[in-house]
């Protein structure tokens, strides 16, 4: 996969496997940037890095690299190889694997000899539900019983992480309950008006919330954030952007009481970690891409009025689609996700 949610989405099939053949081992073969969505997954035994780029060089070095790679993948011995996209990488890997049940997708733009030899047992993609269902439409092709609704997305992190995380947070003097806010995306179309993300962090102070920010290391991203925070100097709001990996982020997204973000992996993220959340949805499919929880209200542009079709926007535009979302519904279910929260706590607490 390509996008670092896309192999998070990708995990209920690791779980569903363990439950049903508690003795089996699974792997995972992904592009080296996204292996920090994979590392802590406890479903999986090991995680193979595809590099790439700069990470391996150029010439006879990237050969090698993924020669190397290659062999490795032989010596597992694999039983099962299941194929998730259309890419050659993974493909190649499935020919040299020696799996005895090699799956893939059929689609039009592989249908020719070699995809289908080295795919034997195939599906056609379907886009009828989340991607979450999908990916595990891929086991029940196979006769392995799934229930999607008991087969949450996992994102891990090590007690490191943890304590990294936690000793950040003392620092800058978030100590007990907090909100963690993630206005950013890479793809700036995703993210809303900073004036009023500034609003609702306000609100939020306002009401005795601490609130942590945070966002990729991106210095646009980076930027963004300073600018929500010189637009108002409550005390209580601190910035963790640009300062933590993803698995750190992790660590600090389960620590909050609640997540809001925007349609990006963070947003995946707390949904895979069972952590209340709010997420605002511009240009998107929200039927695939929403989060996978019950624990998730998503605001979206185009219950607000008129917005562009997802597959005509320009990924590259620095023109941003979230602009139709008012601040008051964003506050009502900020408020809504923290009085459920309150009554979880206290139905704990008398248990």
């Amino acid at each position: 996969m390509q996008n670092h949610g896309d192999v998070l989405l990708t995990t209920p099939i690791f779980s569903a496997l363990k439950q049903q053949f508690p003795e089996v081992e699974v792997d995972a073969l992904v592009f080296a940037e996204t292996v920090p969505m994979l590392v802590a997954n406890p479903d999986l035994t090991k995680v193979w890095a595809l590099p790439r780029g700069k990470q391996v060089g150029r010439g006879l070095r990237r050969v090698n690299a993924f020669i190397q790679l290659m062999l490795g993948i032989r010596r597992r011995r694999y039983d099962w190889v299941l194929h998730l996209n259309d890419q050659w990488p993974g493909a190649l890997a499935a020919a040299v694997s020696g799996a005895s049940l090699r799956f893939g997708y059929e689609m039009e733009k592989r249908d020719f000899w070699l995809w289908r030899k080295i795919f034997p047992v195939r599906i056609v993609p379907t886009f009828a539900g989340h991607m979450v269902e999908k990916n595990l439409a891929v086991l029940e092709a196979l006769g392995v019983p799934v229930d999607p609704l008991c087969a949450p997305c996992t994102m891990g992190f090590s007690g490191q992480d943890a304590e990294l995380v936690n000793r950040k947070l003392a620092e800058a003097g978030v100590t007990g309950k907090y909100v963690l806010v993630h206005p950013t995306s890479r793809w700036f179309f995703k993210c809303w008006e900073d004036d009023r993300f500034a609003e609702v962090i306000s609100a939020l102070a306002g009401s005795g919330w601490q609130v942590v920010l945070t966002s990729a290391p991106d210095q646009r991203e980076v930027d963004l954030v300073d600018g929500l925070l010189r637009r108002g100097s409550h005390p209580g709001v601190v910035s963790l952007a640009g300062q933590l990996t993803l698995p750190q982020l992790a660590a600090a997204i389960s620590g909050a009481t609640l997540f809001i973000g925007v349609d990006s992996v963070p947003m995946h993220m707390a949904a895979a970690l069972g952590v209340p959340l709010v997420a605002l949805f511009g240009p998107t499919h929200v039927h695939i891409w929403r989060p996978w929880s019950d624990r998730a209200e998503v605001i979206h542009a185009a219950d607000y009025g008129s917005l562009i079709a997802p597959n005509d926007v320009d990924t590259s535009t620095s023109e941003r689609y979230l602009s139709n979302i008012p601040v008051q519904p964003v506050l009502d279910a900020v408020w809504r996700q923290l009085a459920r929260f309150a009554e979880e706590k206290q139905v704990a607490d008398v248990a």
